[in-house]
Formats: C-alpha cells, structure tokens, sequence
C-alpha cells in the first residue's frame, strides 16, 4: 500500500526541500509542493527534482505558485487571490508521494486555516529540526500540535550539527521516532542526496 509522506519542519530555513528530496530518492516516490510562494523559476520542485536521480518520480504541479516570498496567506493577498483548501486536491498516484509543506505547521493559509490542515491522519509526517536556541521548544509544540489533531504517526530528522543534549530531550519528551540526521554537508547534490536515501530508506520503510 502506497504511503503519504508530508514532510514539514518547526520553522523556516531548517532543511524541509533537503529533507524532502532523499525521502524520495529513498522510497522512488513522487513529489509535490502544494504551494509555493516566491523564488518561482528555482521552486523548491525544481531544487528537488534536481536532486533526484531517480527519473520515475514525477514532480506535480503546485496548487497555488504565489509570486512573494511571505507567508501564503500574505503572498495570496499580493497576488489578490485568497487561498481555497477545496482546490488544493492530492494528485493520484500507486506510488508513495512526498508532500512537502511551507514553513511549519501554524503557518496560516488563509484567515480560517493552516499548514496543519493539509495533513491527513493518515500521513506519515516527518518534522525537521534543525537545533537553535529555543528549537526544542518549537520542535515540541510542533509534535503536540500534530497529536492534538489525530495525528499520530511522526517521526523526526535531525538537520545540521549534531547537539546531543537537545536531541535527547526531544526524543524523551517527543515520544517520536527518529530517522537520522542530516549533516552540515558542504553542499547537496545527487549523490550525496542518494547515499542519504540509502542511509534512511529502512527506516523509512518501517514508519
């Protein structure tokens, strides 16, 4: 049975696009971005699809393409549009899907809805976090947002240098699974998006 990866992250900045492309790479899934907002000639379906090595993914067009680089709900008001859920609709496909949200989970889409919104009970959701000062906080009320809506099945990747003490308070008081942890890498490019893929693909297939 395919899966629905939704990968979203605590804040902005924090390796989502990174984190999106080697789930799919690992699970030969396709992909796509509900909606983007600004950057629209290097969209983050083009960062990924340029880190793919896989040429059986497709790369779904987005919903919504805002022309600023703001929040949807700001960038939709620019563009004079207002953002409707009912025609934000999942593409179709037997094969595993990776959804890739915008910023994190509260991040507001309209006056009434969020991020948050898009996400089924039946998604498997992958929050990224990236260590700062205060990302254990945001990390853990990114987890309870997510259970206080039914959704149950989360789990982590790490992104950046590893912070021992705030990793472990995370996994304790998080209750999640983790994936494994991207590293600081000097850059990302296919193959380094594919020994990931290899390093996460079990894991992956266990959630």
């Amino acid at each position: 049975m395919p899966k629905t990866f939704f990968i979203t992250g605590i804040g902005t900045e924090v390796g989502k696009t990174i984190a999106s492309a080697i789930v799919t790479e690992a699970m030969g899934a396709d992909y796509w971005k509900p909606i983007q907002a600004g950057d629209l000639k290097n969209s983050d379906s083009h960062k990924v699809k340029k880190l793919v090595s896989d040429t059986d993914s497709h790369f779904f067009d987005n919903s919504y393409a805002l022309n600023t680089p703001m929040s949807p709900n700001a960038a939709a008001e620019i563009d004079g549009i207002e953002i409707d859920l009912k025609k934000i609709k999942r593409p179709v496909t037997e094969k595993d899907l990776v959804i890739e949200g915008a910023g994190g989970l509260m991040v507001p889409l309209n006056n009434k809805e969020v991020i948050a919104d898009l996400i089924s009970k039946e998604d498997v959701v992958i929050l990224v976090s990236r260590h700062y000062l205060g990302s254990i906080n945001h990390t853990l009320l990114s987890i309870e947002a997510l259970k206080s809506r039914g959704i149950t099945n989360i789990a982590i990747i790490f992104s950046g240098n590893e912070h021992t003490t705030t990793e472990d308070a995370i996994k304790k008081l998080g209750k999640i699974e983790v994936i494994g942890r991207i590293e600081e890498e000097p850059y990302f490019d296919e193959m380094v998006v594919k020994e990931y893929a290899g390093k996460f693909r079990k894991r992956l297939c266990e959630i």
